[in-house]
């Protein structure tokens, strides 16, 4: 697709933020929406422009992503923005939802001839900065191919997981993954600690060893659970997605309490 498609982007918060950076600095014509006027000031300086409401974006852009909290911010949005969206146009929702609202949403765009695609992303804020991002995407392949330029902006693992909801499921499963790892290093270096093994000593070894994972090099730079308040509640919402689109699932369940003990002591609960 061109890059003369106009783009629109709410949620500029830590990850979304760098996200519509990128995408401006690819050449894009964008348009921004917060709720503080001021949070746009930073954008505007390197010549994104405001609208005043979200149906004022909509109705200018041909793609437009969201990547607020939660479900309820994204269907607020959706609310406002798909009225005045034009058919052909799309709505990409980088946010971590159920996977069966996004179903939904996708429906009632069909019925205005506007696209949906959701297309979560994992790295987080350095990420989304660096280019580097993985991309889970859900949604019709033709509306995948005409999005993708603009997720190569901040994308490096773009995939095409299936159909509408798709990366939603693939986002889910990996985050709830990383929870469980995370909750298996707390419990791994509880029992190192019982069994009198140094600390410091142990990580090391695990690190350098057939224990290792990627949550666990995350574990062993903490100095406490605590230390993890920021990200705990976000792991903690998206092993909670899985168990909701899944309820009972026994592979659900098991990645749930391998997590919750570290979730739960990391958040304070």
């Amino acid at each position: 697709m061109s890059v003369m498609e106009k783009i629109g982007f709410i949620g500029i918060g830590s990850q979304g933020g760098p996200m519509a950076e990128r995408i401006a600095a690819a050449g894009y014509p964008l348009t921004l929406w917060a709720r503080r006027a001021d949070a746009l000031a930073p954008f505007l300086a390197k010549g994104a422009k405001g609208a005043a409401h979200i149906a004022d974006l909509g109705a200018v852009c041909d793609h437009v992503g969201i990547c607020v909290v939660d479900d309820a911010g994204v269907a607020a949005i959706v609310d406002d923005l798909l009225p005045a969206m034009k058919p052909g146009s799309r709505i990409v929702v980088h946010s971590t939802i159920l996977p069966d609202h996004c179903v939904a949403l996708a429906q009632r765009c069909a019925e205005r001839g506007v696209g949906f695609i959701d297309a979560p992303v994992s790295g987080g804020g350095a990420g989304a900065a660096a280019g580097t991002l993985t991309v889970m995407c859900g949604g019709a392949l033709a509306l995948f191919d005409a999005a993708k330029p603009v997720f190569e902006t901040f994308g490096g693992l773009i995939v095409h997981m299936g159909d509408v909801g798709a990366g939603q499921r693939a986002k889910i499963v990996n985050n709830a993954l990383m929870a469980a790892n995370m909750g298996l290093a707390h419990a791994a270096m509880d029992v190192g600690a019982a069994l009198g093994l140094d600390g410091a000593a142990l990580r090391d070894l695990v690190k350098a060893s057939s224990g290792r994972s990627f949550g666990f090099e995350v574990y062993a730079r903490l100095p406490t659970p605590q230390a993890f308040s920021h990200g705990a509640p976000l792991l903690m919402k998206d092993v909670n997605l899985l168990k909701a689109t899944l309820p009972g699932n026994a592979g659900a369940e098991a990645l749930s309490s391998a997590a919750d003990p570290f979730l739960s002591a990391a958040s304070g609960i």
